[in-house]
């Protein structure tokens, strides 16, 4: 079938080369550096492997990243209009990074000195890493069956909801160095020397929702977590990432196998961009499943309608 847009995801989307390299799939590299070094590209691991990348940061590296540059959106967004396409730009998370603002900046100036038509959707996904990865499998393969932009960008606006994401990290240091976190919860979690686990929340934002003593004890969490908010007939693939630490979420899989044996997995690594602010050794686990809403308080539900109303 013939795709009705071009799809654009950026770096922080963690995909498995084979998901997205075919045509009218295009993405838009964040930055990292080393202490000042020149800028490399976030090119999902094209130029280095996963193991060199985090041994460096096991050695003491503290890379730092930048969001896409205007000038890559401008690149990228122009090469995916040049067949005529309308062009769905689904974004890392505004809560975590100011990557999909500056999309939506490029996207308007570009549509203002083309004077096409031609529009350029910008889609705030509110997930990131391998929730974002699962919900870039999926549109990808949404869009190959005939979905046009216009559907794609309700779709995505419907689905970030049902996406579920569990990570867990070594520990809180590198989340509290990229200001995704406060200073004194990364100082309790050192103290208490536990594996804190995170999600992101409604918001798109990191949220602590529980802690583990010990990568054993964190795995089954992982897995009761799972089990819980999967959904009565699941019908969809595990997406498993790892910041070099694969043994680890083939044990999470084979944990989750022996309670469902019908569970299929998707392994990912989690890339130089995610894997500046989260450190070595964090492996996640992300899938789709009920409806997030549905966690809600009565209250925070009436005051989500008021807001959107």
């Amino acid at each position: 079938m013939t795709a009705k847009f071009n799809l654009v995801l950026d770096s922080s989307c963690d995909l498995p080369r084979d998901f997205y390299d075919h045509p009218g799939i295009s993405i838009a590299r964040l930055t990292y550096t080393y202490d000042g070094s020149e800028d490399f590209y976030d090119n999902l691991f094209e130029d280095v492997s996963p193991h060199d990348f985090y041994e460096k940061m096991r050695a003491g590296a503290t890379p730092k990243t930048s969001q896409v540059s205007q000038g890559e959106f401008h690149r990228v967004f122009t090469e995916a209009l040049e067949d005529g396409l309308p062009v769905v730009y689904l974004a890392f998370s505004s809560a975590i990074s100011g990557t999909y603002e500056a999309g939506v900046l490029a996207a308007k100036q570009i549509m203002e000195e083309r004077g096409d038509g031609v529009p350029i959707y910008c889609v705030d996904t509110k997930t990131a890493s391998t929730g974002l990865t699962v919900l870039s499998a999926e549109a990808i393969r949404q869009r190959d069956q005939g979905l046009s932009a216009e559907e794609m960008v309700k779709w995505a606006e419907q689905v970030r909801y049902f996406c579920h994401i569990i990570f867990m990290v070594d520990n809180l240091d590198a989340l509290h160095r990229g200001g995704r976190i406060p200073a004194s919860v990364a100082v309790a979690g050192a103290k208490l020397d536990v594996k804190p686990l995170l999600t992101i929340a409604l918001d798109g934002s990191l949220q602590i929702i529980g802690v583990a003593r010990g990568r054993k004890k964190a795995i089954k969490k992982m897995c009761d977590f799972y089990f819980k908010h999967r959904g009565e007939t699941p019908t969809m693939p595990v997406f498993l990432g790892n910041a070099d630490c694969l043994k680890d979420v083939e044990k999470l899989a084979a944990t989750i196998a022996e309670k469902d044996e019908g569970t299929s997995f998707v392994y990912s690594n989690i890339g130089p961009v995610i894997g500046c602010h989260v450190g070595p050794g964090m492996m996640a686990c992300c899938f789709f499943g009920e409806d997030r809403h549905g966690e809600l308080s009565v209250s925070d539900r009436i005051a989500n309608r008021i807001k959107h109303s």
